[in-house]
């Protein structure tokens, strides 16, 4: 199939593509970045867009900077673009390892970090990584400049908190302690399909206890978030196998597990026990 007719803009600089943003948004305009998302909905008619606003030719969204306690990430940079550490942090080793599993080669070289919050697929890897990491997103419109913590963010499958007027700008990751382990685990049908159920997490050893905890579970309910409940299972604790596992129930335990025609309820809580206690085995 084929789109229905739609108009592309394509500003040069992020004040235009903002005035363009809010003229368009009351008549179902979005914003066009790596379009991996959106170009295959709109073939199905499933969107239906009168207005694109592509943003693709917008001076300054296409960087990655750190400020030494910050990692910015702008609204065109691509998935590939993480391939490789983008710095010498553990963050950029995290980022560098979760990429990889982010559907397939040629998807990565075009796709775009920012346009995959703003998409806000419970499966989607980037949702994770920053609703582990509590990060700060960036939207900005006319009317000025809002900053949304990750955890207040995703309001549910494929739903946020932006605006229709809004231009998701940047994403914002703290940089990670350097003695910070991490481990990443996802469980799919087939290798690039949408993960069913993936877990991120982080921690230090302190004396030879885990602590600063993080357990985020993303593709089991309807948008990725911390759980604490495992996240109590493991501060203080002895990393090894028993402390894992009960880590891993206690996840389990805590989500509203997804349904549909091929997961029932428990199925899908057996898939976030398996990738949590994988990530936090990688992580060890």
């Amino acid at each position: 199939m084929k789109p229905a007719p739609f108009v592309r803009h394509v500003p040069k600089t992020l004040d235009e593509a903002l005035k363009i943003l809010a003229d368009v948004a009351p008549q179902d305009g979005r914003v066009l970045a790596g379009g991996q998302s959106l170009v295959p909905i709109m073939a199905f008619r499933l969107a239906k867009p009168a207005h694109l606003v592509d943003i693709n030719e917008v001076v300054g969204l296409d960087k990655v900077i750190s400020d030494g306690t910050t990692l910015t990430i702008g609204a065109r940079v691509r998935h590939a673009a993480f391939h490789k550490s983008v710095v010498d942090n553990p963050l950029g080793q995290l980022l560098s390892a979760v990429v990889r599993h982010i559907a397939h080669y040629p998807i990565r070289m075009r796709g775009t970090f920012c346009g995959s919050l703003a998409h806000a697929d419970p499966a989607s890897e980037w949702c994770l990584v920053v609703a582990t990491l509590d990060a700060t997103l960036v939207a900005k419109s006319t009317r000025g400049e809002r900053l949304i913590a990750a955890k207040d963010f995703f309001a549910g499958i494929m739903s946020t908190a932006l605006a229709e007027d809004e231009l998701l700008a940047e994403a914002r990751l703290p940089l990670l302690a350097s003695d910070v382990r991490f481990g990443f685990n996802e469980f799919n049908r087939r290798a690039g399909d949408f993960a069913m159920a993936a877990s991120l997490v982080t921690y230090r050893l302190n004396a030879g206890k885990i602590a600063e905890a993080r357990v985020g579970l993303g593709g089991a309910e309807s948008f990725p978030r911390r759980i604490v409940e495992a996240e109590a299972a493991l501060n203080g604790k002895t990393p090894g196998d028993t402390v894992f596992r009960a880590a891993a129930e206690a996840a389990a335990k805590a989500i509203d597990p997804l349904e549909d025609h091929q997961t029932n309820a428990e199925y899908r809580r057996d898939l976030v026990r398996a990738v949590v206690r994988r990530a936090l085995e990688q992580s060890a």
